[in-house]
């Protein structure tokens, strides 16, 4: 949890912004950078981590750059038309946040060559458009280790945004970690088929505990969970975000997304003219990927083991998708000591052993 780490790589960019932005060349119009918001930046979670980091490249650039935001822009049609929107007004650089504008930013980046777009957790590129991501599994791995260490139940809910492979392999990486340190563990699934809806977000969660739950995990934007969890007396990690002010009791620790150093170089290399299209995927190994602080109620030993876990999943020593994994089915998908690909990872399509229910088509 290398807070302090982040914040000087983000000064020693701005320190570098201002060296290239003194010279007379960038005295015009200050450059337009554009976000497409799924949800508020006020959901204290995946919004609001991207929006602290358009905050970062604000703090960097002063004047040199001017952001705009577009919050709450649906997946479909209408974030199509966003996006046009603010590369046919002179948005030289546009980040899209959510998966699910992946084919609506390559078709208008095919319409504004001129325009860089850089997707957020997408998979397809093209020469004006890249794209970049979190490991959050290798988070939810740790959270794993702790939920199995922390239930009394042995069963662990899961309160689900889509079954894309980014999460159903956040699910795996949850229950592969718990059944490291409690082979009795279950996970239930709830999919909620959106990202952002505290009241679908709060009735999943409140089934789940009725379900016998006593550790809640989500993958959804909201902090209606760990609100749920506090509530009710359980456990609950938050999401993106550190959302113990919502669950001082309930919330064991986060995964916490750092986006702010890869926004400012990324506007950084636009402003130097050596922007090119690039796909990034990294986690604890560049503190992209930070876990909040660990509530107090955590017993020393509990903290030691996800500390190690995270240490050994950031020097490569520990990999949270290792053999033998079996699938719900019980067939073998990884052998003995074998590590997942990439390829596997961003394709996954199947839930591990020990998870109930069938994934949705």
């Amino acid at each position: 949890m290398n807070f302090s780490r982040t914040k000087a790589l983000v000064a020693a960019l701005a320190m570098a912004a201002g060296a290239v932005l003194g010279g007379s060349a960038f005295a015009a119009d200050p450059l337009k950078v554009g976000f497409v918001y799924l949800g508020p930046p006020g959901d204290h979670g995946w919004t609001y981590r991207h929006d602290i980091g358009r905050q970062a490249v604000d703090a960097a650039f002063g004047d040199k750059v001017k952001t705009t935001i577009v919050e709450n822009v649906a997946e479909g049609a209408d974030a199509e038309r966003v996006i046009r929107q603010l590369a046919a007004s002179g948005h030289g650089l546009i980040f899209t946040t959510s998966f699910g504008y992946m084919e609506q930013t390559l078709r208008v980046a095919k319409q504004y060559p001129g325009v860089k777009f850089e997707h957020a957790t997408g998979y397809k590129r093209a020469d004006n458009v890249s794209t970049y991501s979190i490991r959050y599994y290798e988070g939810r791995y740790v959270l794993g280790h702790i939920a199995g260490k922390m239930t009394k139940s042995n069963i662990i809910g899961y309160v689900a945004a889509f079954p894309i492979p980014e999460v159903i392999r956040g699910i795996n990486a949850t229950l592969l970690g718990a059944r490291k340190v409690n082979p009795d563990v279950t996970i239930k699934v709830i999919w909620l088929n959106t990202w952002y809806d505290p009241g679908k977000e709060r009735d999943a969660a409140t089934t789940l505990i009725g379900q016998g739950a006593d550790v809640l995990l989500q993958h959804t934007d909201s902090p209606a969970p760990v609100q749920v969890a506090e509530e009710r007396g359980v456990y609950a990690f938050g999401q993106a975000s550190d959302n113990s002010k919502f669950g001082p009791n309930a919330h064991l620790t986060a995964n916490v997304n750092d986006w702010d150093p890869y926004y400012v170089r990324r506007v950084q290399a636009v402003l130097d003219g050596t922007w090119t299209s690039t796909d990034t995927w990294e986690g604890f190994s560049t503190d992209m990927l930070q876990l909040a602080p660990y509530n107090a109620a955590l017993p020393a030993d509990v903290v030691k083991m996800a500390e190690d876990v995270r240490k050994g999943i950031a020097d490569g020593s520990i990999h949270p998708f290792t053999g033998p994994v079996r699938n719900q089915d019980g067939e073998l998908v990884l052998k003995e000591g074998e590590v997942a690909s990439d390829g596997m990872l961003l394709g996954m399509n199947f839930y591990v052993e020990g998870i109930e229910g069938k994934l949705p088509n």
